[in-house]
């Protein structure tokens, strides 16, 4: 994650564009949705769904695992958020606006995640490699782990 990244105006923006969105497609961005989501962009950290059912709880919503779970599916849905298979947890897309295919960059220090979008060449290459086994892909989840340029650069300075 860049040093100079403003994360409030991440968070409006995020939370901006899910309205507009929710609204053009007719569908409530309802207050425990809106606070999941918030939750969410809270960092660019992966939420599991009983920390956010904590917080809500302590925030007075009369939350269950069934609410908190209600809400990530209708996020996802949405492709407000993405669920990290790895993690059992979830992250706020950047790009909620238009389908594509991502991979997400975790950093194993510090524990942040960037999205990024397939390039075409990358997608082509994972149907080459399927195709050649035959198998057909139907699903996919593609997590690369490794050290963020933050992390780098601090192991460097140690």
């Amino acid at each position: 994650m860049a040093t100079d990244h403003d994360h409030g105006k991440c968070i409006a923006t995020a939370m901006t564009r899910a309205e507009s969105l929710c609204a053009q497609r007719g569908v409530r961005l309802t207050p425990v949705r809106r606070r999941v989501l918030e939750l969410i962009w809270r960092s660019h950290e992966p939420v599991g769904a009983y920390a956010m059912l904590d917080v809500l709880r302590l925030e007075g919503f009369n939350a269950q695992p069934p609410t908190v779970y209600r809400a990530l599916e209708f996020l996802t849905e949405q492709g407000l958020i993405h669920r990290l298979e790895s993690r059992n947890a979830f992250i706020g897309c950047p790009s909620p606006d238009h389908p594509h295919q991502a991979l997400y960059l975790i950093c194993t220090q510090c524990g942040t995640v960037e999205e990024r979008e397939e390039t075409p060449a990358l997608t082509a290459a994972l149907a080459d490699l399927a195709q050649q086994s035959g198998f057909r892909i139907i699903g996919r989840t593609l997590e690369l782990t490794g050290l963020c340029q933050t992390c780098q650069t601090a192991q460097s300075a140690a």
